[in-house]
């Protein structure tokens, strides 16, 4: 038997070998560009060859001295620090506050995940590159005081993807994908516990650009995702020859599982509850005993927390006298086997009666027999949600019909940095060999400096005539002026305006004009940012799915809201429960995800704080004397993080405060600015 899964193991290997040999030899022309790109990015200084024989005499590529990166600025001008933020749709009305409450919890997600860090590196590589894309992965192993696992979004270079060749349309329309993870043998050790001994790094080039040389304890970890027949998602990982981890359906939840009782095995350092007296008689009365004053139902809950579920029915143990003890692993504390399987759990259990967030009632263990009679408890079964699909999301740049990823600014526009470096070569080659050059005879031996009244001997007339002074002044009109219209043509080609760059614009006499002729640079740049903003909407989509598959314990969340002030709910997968008319347990997914376009706008802080101030003297929030509406307009400035702006609102609220506690008619007995205090007309003295 171990000799076949051994046998199963080899031919999978192979498979998954044969798959990556497959997808190398198809991109590999891509990868050389990837490189390629790169390098112009960084500012390369090699000139490509127009004509045969445009090279040095050793035949390598000719270089220049000066470099200006038209590649650099026209890529940093487009880069963005807004990181597009969640807007999430219900498709039902009775499910608009869940959708508020999960907007809020993926706010809180982008900022406890380093997506600055991410957005910023993808707002190079897309560029540069065509795309980027994102893998979303659930950490188990991080674990806090009362939560266990978390979700880890990372970024991958299109270097890092090994995906099926002749699929285009989209990652999830593949079949498989590879995915290259480049990753070190302590690391190894600590995720899967195997030791590698084998030769080390496979594909060191996907750590970097060209160049990068092997490291001694580096390794390439290969993940390779599959669809399955069930409509699920298998994984295999291998470094070099050896296999790592292989899961047939890996978004399934499973756990070891006892092979003899089939209980779950207990997790180190967690206590179970183990009974010390034999079985009594009078089994059914304890049963109902027990069940009445729920203290079976603890006990068994304490016992499934600790491992010990794993069975749709559970054997119910009369009067047992539990003893706490801590397992320190081993075999089966239940049963004393030995060995343990992973199993796919499809459902949950649920022991104790639980009230969901939107009111749901879910029953726990109830009393039954088994088919032999015997007295078992029944758990309310749930199914476990499975995302099934592939946990990679890409951003493309510009979709291109029968390409995978997107259109690369690099590609544009390399000619344009060709003609550019060729030129300041030859602008430099003329400003240095400009000067003065003096013609003399052959026979000559004259002195050049600045000494006055020096003889010269010339023996014939016609030795003075080729005695000459010439100066070389190194017109440059016309290079500058070609060097003019090829910038331009590079920004032209990709959309960008002196406006869009911050630069002097002479067609532009206004700031409406400006601001107008910035807009229209940024809507021949739209397409990127709807692409952009169509990957974040996917990204939000996927992380909700994993947190409704794996995230068991609630999440804080907190948030403003309309008044400034901050809220604090949980986030608590049980409120996604539905049940149909059948009785049938599912979950809710019927979310619309997008990204909140005014972000933009929103992240200009300035300007808010003018367009805030303007709605204010124009009476949008009501009468700008009243406290009221300075209530609110502090409110407003508040959110927009304005210096000083919460210490106004206090202040403010204490004034209304008081003057709600003033009796009427007495808030102006006194006019003031006056000589002295004269009584107000109609006022008592």
């Amino acid at each position: 038997m171990k000799g076949k899964r051994q046998q199963k193991s080899g031919e999978k290997l192979k498979l998954w070998q044969q798959r990556l040999s497959q997808s190398n030899a198809a991109y590999s022309a891509e990868y050389t560009r990837m490189d390629q790109r790169e390098r112009i990015y960084n500012g390369d200084d090699q000139l490509r060859p127009l004509v045969p024989g445009d090279t040095r005499r050793d035949g390598g590529p000719r270089k220049t001295s000066h470099v200006r990166n038209i590649v650099f600025e026209n890529i940093e001008t487009q880069v963005s620090s807004a990181i597009p933020q969640p807007k999430v749709t219900p498709r039902r009305r009775e499910d608009e506050e869940l959708a508020q409450r999960l907007e809020h919890f993926l706010r809180n997600e982008l900022e406890r995940l380093p997506f600055a860090q991410l957005n910023d590196l993808a707002e190079r590589t897309v560029p540069i590159q065509g795309g980027v894309a994102f893998l979303v992965e659930w950490d188990n192993r991080s674990r806090t005081h009362d939560t266990v696992g978390t979700e880890v979004v990372r970024m991958l270079h299109p270097k890092q993807l090994a995906p099926q060749p002749g699929v285009f349309t989209s990652i999830q329309d593949m079949d498989w994908i590879i995915v290259k993870i480049p990753t070190t043998r302590d690391a190894i050790y600590r995720e899967y516990g195997i030791w590698v001994e084998e030769d080390g790094e496979s594909e060191p080039a996907v750590r970097g650009v060209d160049g990068v040389s092997s490291a001694e304890d580096a390794l390439t970890r290969y993940v390779g995702y599959e669809k399955n027949a069930q409509g699920g998602v298998n994984r295999y990982c291998w470094v070099n020859d050896t296999p790592l981890e292989d899961l047939e359906d890996y978004q399934a939840r499973r756990q070891p599982v006892c092979r003899q009782c089939g209980r779950v095995q207990p997790l180190p350092g967690q206590l179970i509850q183990q009974p010390a007296a034999p079985i009594q008689p009078g089994v059914e009365e304890q049963i109902q005993a027990q069940v009445a004053g729920q203290r079976l139902a603890q006990i068994l809950a304490q016992e499934t927390m600790a491992g010990g579920g794993g069975l749709d029915s559970i054997p119910v143990e009369p009067a047992p006298q539990e003893i706490p003890r801590e397992y320190q692993g081993g075999a089966c504390p239940w049963c004393g086997c030995g060995e343990f399987e992973d199993q796919v759990q499809a459902y949950e259990q649920v022991l104790l009666p639980m009230v969901t967030g939107k009111g749901l009632e879910v029953a726990g263990a109830t009393p039954d027999l088994d088919q032999e009679g015997n007295p078992v408890l029944r758990p309310t079964l749930i199914p476990f949600y499975q995302p099934g699909v592939f946990p990679i999301v890409l951003q493309r740049s510009v979709s291109v019909y029968g390409q995978l990823l997107g259109n690369s600014d690099v590609d544009m526009i390399a000619d344009q940095q060709n003609t550019i470096n060729r030129l300041e070569q030859k602008i430099i080659d003329r400003l240095i060999k400009a000067g003065t050059r003096i013609t003399l005879p052959d026979n000559a031996s004259l002195r050049v400096d600045s000494q006055d009244g020096e003889r010269w001997y010339i023996g014939s007339a016609a030795d003075k005539a080729m005695i000459g002074v010439y100066d070389f002044k190194g017109d440059l009109e016309y290079e500058l002026l070609y060097l003019s219209n090829v910038y331009e043509e590079a920004r032209q080609i990709l959309g960008i305006t002196d406006s869009y760059q911050g630069r002097s614009d002479t067609t532009a006499t206004s700031g409406k004009a400006k601001e107008f002729s910035a807009a229209q640079a940024a809507g021949r740049l739209e397409s990127k940012r709807v692409m952009k903003h169509r990957a974040y909407a996917d990204l939000f989509r996927m992380m909700f799915e994993f947190w409704l598959a794996y995230g068991d314990e609630p999440r804080p969340v907190t948030y403003r809201d309309a008044q400034g002030h901050t809220q604090y709910e949980e986030f608590n997968r049980y409120d996604f429960l539905e049940r149909d008319q059948d009785g049938q347990y599912y979950w809710n997914d019927q979310f619309l995800f997008s990204v909140d376009t005014t972000d933009t706008l929103a992240s200009n802080r300035e300007a808010m704080w003018q367009e805030t101030r303007q709605n204010l003297q124009t009476g949008a929030f009501g009468d700008p004397a009243a406290t009221e509406t300075l209530i609110l307009f502090w409110t407003k400035m508040e959110q927009l993080h304005y210096p000083g702006a919460g210490e106004t609102k206090q202040a403010l609220e204490q004034r209304a405060s008081r003057e709600a506690q003033t009796p009427v008619g007495q808030e102006h007995i006194f006019a003031q600015g006056d000589s002295g205090n004269m009584p107000i007309e109609g006022t008592p003295e």
